[in-house]
């Protein structure tokens, strides 16, 4: 049965069109794909392939496809583009995330690209390129639908009417600005559409509240929790309209720093990581972190080497070192969780240290003894042994105390040197409480010895 093009796989008919620089087709194909099979497709494709797909394509249209790729491999993509369609294709995004493209790039790559955009478009992005990407400044979009306050309803509906063009979707509300272009009010879309054509928009506007460019992450989470807008207003120190977050933006923003965090703790500590990304790249970033972990695990399997003849007597205790290290490692990693979270929110600092370990001191002693004296009792079911069950469960009360107390104060120390918790806090406690546990176990174990065998 001969085959015909539907029983193609889309990513090789997109490759084939590539292949034979067939734009049209490419368009077509990549209009007819579902929204939900768009980022698979493209990421079936390999990375010279995605380059060569967004040189083929209108700017227009390689741009909605940056959008589909996570900012860090949108970066890489641009960065292998010539400057000029690079050029192209950042002048048809908006300011903010041009402005985030750029910002991954080298220094002088990004500028080359921006003298090559419109003057206008490579001024926005300028604006906000020095701008960190956890900052509301780093979040928003310069364009906005800020209006003077005294603008009337019709005059505001004949602009919207000349600048059709140029807007894509109308918001779901307007800011009013005073003379000095500081927001007065806010007014939605459909009560200008109902005022009278004469009124001005003041006089139908209800308050309105701004965020300062340098909000943080979680200043934003409260925002857009306080108020059912789609649309946070941005403002300078003047208290002037810079722009606006959306959202979306945000809710995008506090995702990816999740999932970045959750990379971290797993050791993809160099940026994030896909597998349309060339393997030894790949390889590179996971080994960065695995190189480190076998020595550490090194480190903490030769405290074993030293109590080998004990744990040639009683080979029982071999059951209960990796129990002992693992529930002390969880109750461990509870507690760099917290601390992680009151770091992010601001409830902690690094001074803040000896209050912190004396809390997690706390909850350490009563879940130790609760943890030591379940494992104890099933020590003693299973060996018959109430001088066995006494060590192993004496050990992991012990290690659960040191356990929260690594897991609450190093996120502290770590954020003091200036060193990223979530990277560094998770190898530092897996170490110490493996460490801490087989000494405990065996160290306890060989003192308890002739009452045990």
């Amino acid at each position: 049965m001969a085959t015909t093009a539907l029983d193609i796989e889309p990513w090789k008919q997109l490759h084939d069109c590539i292949e034979q620089n067939d734009r049209r087709a490419a368009e077509a194909l990549l209009d007819a794909l579902p929204p939900e099979q768009t980022v698979r497709v493209l990421f079936r494709l390999s990375s010279d392939d995605q380059q060569r797909l967004l040189a083929l394509i209108p700017p227009e249209n390689a741009a909605e496809l940056l959008h589909e790729f996570p900012d860090q491999h949108a970066a890489d993509l641009i960065d292998h583009l010539d400057t000029e369609a690079a050029a192209h294709i950042v002048d048809e995004l908006p300011s903010d995330d041009g402005a985030d493209i750029l910002g991954s790039l080298d220094r002088d790559h990004a500028e080359a690209i921006l003298g090559e955009m419109d003057p206008e478009a490579a001024g926005e992005v300028r604006e906000l390129i020095n701008y960190p990407t956890d900052v509301a400044g780093g979040l928003m979009e310069l364009e906005h639908f800020g209006y003077p306050e005294t603008i009337r309803a019709r005059d505001f509906i004949r602009d919207v009417r000349e600048r059709r063009k140029e807007i894509e979707q109308l918001p779901a509300r307007l800011i009013l600005l005073d003379g000095q272009g500081r927001p007065t009010g806010a007014v939605h879309i459909e009560d200008v559409l109902l005022a009278n054509p004469e009124s001005a928009l003041g006089t139908v506007s209800e308050p309105v509240a701004t965020l300062p460019v340098t909000a943080s992450l979680d200043e934003l989470e409260d925002y857009f929790d306080e108020y059912e807008t789609p649309g946070a207003p941005i403002v300078d120190d003047l208290g002037r309209l810079l722009g606006r977050v959306r959202r979306q933006d945000f809710q995008e923003a506090l995702a990816d720093r999740a999932s970045s965090d959750q990379l971290k703790v797993q050791g993809i500590v160099s940026g994030e990581e896909l597998r349309a990304m060339p393997v030894v790249d790949r390889s590179r970033r996971r080994l960065s972190w695995l190189s480190v972990n076998i020595v550490l695990n090194i480190i903490a399997a030769s405290v074993i080497a030293m109590f080998q003849d004990t744990l040639a007597a009683v080979i029982a205790l071999a059951v209960f070192l990796p129990i002992v290290s693992d529930m002390s490692g969880c109750s461990g990693n509870q507690a760099v969780a917290v601390s992680m979270r009151e770091l992010t929110l601001g409830i902690v600092q690094p001074r803040d240290v000896l209050r912190v370990w004396w809390q997690e001191v706390s909850v350490g002693l009563l879940n130790g003894a609760a943890l030591g004296s379940l494992l104890a009792f099933a020590a003693y079911l299973w060996q018959g042994s109430a001088v066995l069950g006494l060590v192993v469960g004496a050990a992991l009360a012990v290690n659960t105390v040191v356990a929260v107390s690594i897991g609450g104060c190093v996120p502290l120390l770590l954020k003091h040197v200036k060193v990223d918790p979530a990277v560094a806090s998770g190898p530092v406690l897996t170490t110490v409480t493996d460490m801490c546990g087989f000494f405990l176990v065996l160290g306890l174990a060989t003192l308890a010895l002739p009452y045990i065998v």
